[in-house]
């Protein structure tokens, strides 16, 4: 501090704050005022890395929730079936399907990760979805998991399947750039629990894919990760290149994580099923924080089973990340789905709806359960984005306070360097009242869904990608349809940017829909079940993107 505070400057501040102090007040704050300034100058002194956790923990459960006594149980379905002979039949061929035929011989670990390689080899450059390939670690893994093989050994259902890693895990010795340039040359010496719970799985890493910087949207300091539906258009984020290789057939399945979409909206847009589970269900000890409250992992996959299967291994609780939570895993495809009820809020499928999301709802009432309107409290959801702005500029305080945030790529006014600046001049107060105001929120869900097993509605329901993500609800989001609609500007989800020199209302593409499906907390099962018995109905879940030539 040079000049001394004046309370001028306090008048000046009250306009940034939404408040107004009267002459005499201001006469009163300003000369302790400067106290207050040197503390919070004196925090600043303190290094805080990234992986620093905050010392408040948030908890999803209300009271008198009841976690369910069980013990972790994963029954897949039976996929006895053939080995194709076509090798893009087996790149897109589903989780269980590959699975089977390691267990049976069929194929090799090593042969299907030389598939997936090849594949990368020819697509990734247009599509710019992995930022990192690990062609010699993926065929030692993939060896030493036929080694395994041979010896009568099988670590589960994901043994010997290769996978890509969203680039925010860190893995030992190899990049992980988080997306963004201050941070490309970044090295971590210690694997993520997640990148250690693939591995015990048997899973093999073909190597990390790409997010958008600092995990939003789909630009990122190596490129644009594109929608393999659209190469005009971005994929979406943060999970970009996870959506975008698993739509591909690139990997087996892929690992992603959500703040508020960065899972649902890229498999929205590129066709994938994504699953978002309860807060506090997977670890996230090693993985880049953007905000501790929110951040969720999950699997990126092709089918909804596919999901479970992922899921399954990367369950469980961990005393390294504190806002992990000890809950159980039950998933069996031959539950029955009969006597679930499936609620929906009518407002969702009014005007912004598609004929996508309307035939989903269709079909919902064709499955043999019960589907009725549900209704939510009336509150102020928006308001709960300064949360993620708030605690995003806290894990990045140092690119703000350096200037080092100038060496990012996307500078426009929703872009993180303009987001966290302003975060600077957030109430703290406010910033408690938002925490309070949150606790209604998980009340107002928890209404809704008390009648319910779940909930169906569009990517964009509402107020539900804000509130679920902020009550710790889970989400499966799975293909629905196809639309035909232009090249979509990126302002929202997405930087992206047309590569052709096409007008961009003068073609249209033939793109994937999806639709969502939320839980009850840490039931992931039941929708689960209530996904497979509706990617049935619908029929859409197999169609590939095309590369034209």
């Amino acid at each position: 501090m040079t000049d001394p505070l004046t309370t001028i400057d306090i008048a000046a501040a009250e306009k940034l704050m939404g408040v107004e102090y009267t002459p005499a007040e201001r006469d009163q704050m300003v000369s302790n005022l400067e106290g207050q300034l040197l503390s919070a100058m004196a925090r600043r002194e303190v290094v805080l890395d990234n992986a620093t956790p905050m010392a408040c923990r948030f908890d999803p459960r209300l009271p008198g929730f009841t976690m369910p006594h069980a013990m972790d149980s994963l029954r897949p379905s039976d996929a006895s079936v053939a080995l194709p002979g076509n090798e893009e039949d087996i790149a897109f061929a589903p989780l269980t399907s590959l699975s089977h035929w390691i267990a049976s011989g069929q194929i090799t670990s090593r042969q299907l990760t030389e598939i997936y390689l090849a594949r990368i080899e020819v697509l990734n450059p247009r599509l710019e979805c992995y930022a990192t390939v690990t062609p010699e670690m993926a065929l030692a893994e993939a060896d030493a998991m036929d080694s395994l093989s041979r010896a009568g050994v099988n670590l589960g259902p994901l043994h010997g399947i290769p996978y890509g890693l969203k680039d925010l895990f860190d893995t030992k010795g190899i990049t992980t750039g988080w997306g963004a340039e201050p941070f490309k040359h970044r090295v971590p010496d210690a694997d993520a629990t997640v990148t250690r719970r693939m591995r015990a799985a048997g899973a093999v890493l073909l190597g990390k894919t790409t997010l958008g910087a600092l995990a939003y949207n789909d630009l990122w300091y190596g490129g644009w990760t594109r929608n393999p539906w659209n190469l005009n258009e971005g994929s979406s984020g943060s999970s970009a290149g996870s959506a975008s290789a698993t739509a591909a057939g690139l990997c087996g399945f892929s690992i992603g994580t959500e703040t508020l979409g960065s899972i649902t909206s890229p498999s929205h847009r590129c066709g994938t099923t994504g699953l978002r589970p309860t807060f506090g269900r997977v670890s996230r000890a090693g993985a880049m924080a953007l905000c501790w409250s929110l951040d969720k992992v999950g699997p990126i996959c092709r089918s909804v089973e596919d999901t479970a299967l992922v899921l399954g291994a990367l369950n469980g609780h961990d005393a390294m990340d504190r806002g992990s939570i000890n809950a159980p895993f039950v998933f069996d495809t031959d539950r029955r789905i009969d006597g679930m009820v499936l609620g929906y809020l009518p407002e969702a499928f009014e005007e912004g709806a598609t004929d996508v999301d309307h035939a989903a709802l269709e079909a919902a009432r064709h499955l043999g359960i019960t589907v009725k309107e549900v209704s939510l409290e009336d509150l102020p959801y928006g308001a709960l984005m300064n949360v993620v702005y708030a605690e995003a500029a806290a894990a990045f305080e140092a690119l703000t306070l350096t200037g080092a945030d100038d060496t990012l790529r996307w500078q426009d006014e929703g872009a993180w360097p303009n987001t966290m600046r302003k975060a600077r001049f957030l109430s703290a107060v406010d910033h408690v009242n938002l925490d309070r105001l949150r606790y209604r929120v998980m009340q107002a869900v928890g209404d809704m869904m008390g009648g319910v097993d779940a909930l169906i509605g569009p990517f964009m329901t509402g107020p539900m990608l804000v509130a679920s993500n902020f009550t710790g609800h889970p989400c499966l989001h799975l293909r629905a349809g196809f639309e035909q609609i232009a090249t979509r500007s990126a302002a929202s989800l997405g930087a992206g940017r047309l590569i052709t020199g096409e007008a961009e209302g003068d073609r249209t593409f033939r793109v994937p829909q999806g639709i969502s499906l939320w839980g009850q907390l840490f039931d992931e099962g039941s929708i689960l079940n209530l996904g497979m018995a509706l990617e049935q109905a619908l029929d859409v879940a197999t169609e590939r993107p095309t590369f034209p030539e």
